[in-house]
C-alpha cells in the first residue's frame, strides 16, 4: 500500500493527465466537478486533501473511475469487460458499442452490429463534422443526400456529417458489423460554415 504522500503524489500526476487529455482547463474541470478551481489547482499541485465527495465529483466528471486518480503509476493500464461498455440500441435490430470506453472531446468511434435486415437513421451533425464507416463484416449499404454506397468487408466510405444519411443490413439472412469513426466539427469550422 502506498504512503499518503504518494497517493497524493498520483492524484496530482493522474488529474494533470486526465484533464489534458480531455483538453481542459482547471477552471472548465472545477465547473463541470462543481468545485472551485483552486481545488482542482490544490489537487494538481498535490497538496490537496480531498474529502471523498470531491473525490468522486472530479472522477464523474473525468468519466473515470476515483481508483483511476488515484493509481500509482503501475496501473496506467485498464481492461473493460464487454459487459462493462455500454451498449446503444440504434433501433431496428442495430446495436452500437463505444470503440473507446472513455470520452474522446473530437471524435466518437463505435462499433455498430446490424442484424438481419436492419435499417438506421443516422444523426445529422454540425457542417465540417467528417464520418467514417468501415465494413467488417457482411454487407452494409449507406445512403448519404440520397444516393446507395455498397460497402463489403474492408470497404470504408467516407462522408459529411451534417447531410442526411441511413445504414441498412441488405441481407435478411446474416448479420454485418463495421465500424463508425465520428470526427466532430471544430468551432472555427463551424463559424467558417456559418459564414459561407
Amino acid at each position: 500500500m502506498d504512503e499518503p504522500e504518494l497517493v497524493a503524489a498520483h492524484l496530482a500526476r493522474n488529474l494533470i493527465a486526465l484533464r489534458h487529455l480531455r483538453s481542459l482547463t482547471q477552471e472548465a474541470l472545477a465547473k463541470a466537478a462543481s468545485v472551485p478551481r483552486s481545488t482542482i489547482a490544490n489537487l494538481e499541485s498535490g497538496t490537496g486533501n480531498p474529502s471523498l465527495t470531491v473525490l468522486i465529483k472530479v472522477a464523474n466528471s473525468l468519466d473515470v473511475p476515483v481508483d483511476e486518480l488515484l493509481a500509482s503509476p503501475r496501473a496506467q493500464v485498464r481492461k473493460w469487460s464487454r459487459e462493462e461498455i455500454a451498449v446503444q440500441d440504434g433501433g431496428n435490430g442495430i446495436a452500437m458499442r463505444s470503440l473507446i470506453p472513455e470520452r474522446l472531446p473530437d471524435e466518437q468511434l463505435s462499433i455498430m452490429d446490424f442484424g438481419p435486415g436492419a435499417s438506421m437513421r443516422g444523426s445529422p451533425h454540425l457542417p465540417g463534422t467528417r464520418e467514417f464507416f468501415t465494413c467488417l463484416t457482411g454487407q452494409v449499404v449507406i445512403y448519404v443526400a440520397g444516393d446507395r454506397f455498397d460497402l463489403a468487408p474492408g470497404e470504408v466510405l467516407a462522408f459529411p456529417g451534417n447531410v442526411a444519411h441511413s445504414y441498412k443490413n441488405p441481407d435478411g439472412m446474416h448479420e454485418a458489423q463495421g465500424i463508425s469513426a465520428v470526427i466532430f466539427a471544430s468551432e472555427s469550422a463551424t463559424k467558417i460554415a456559418h459564414h459561407e
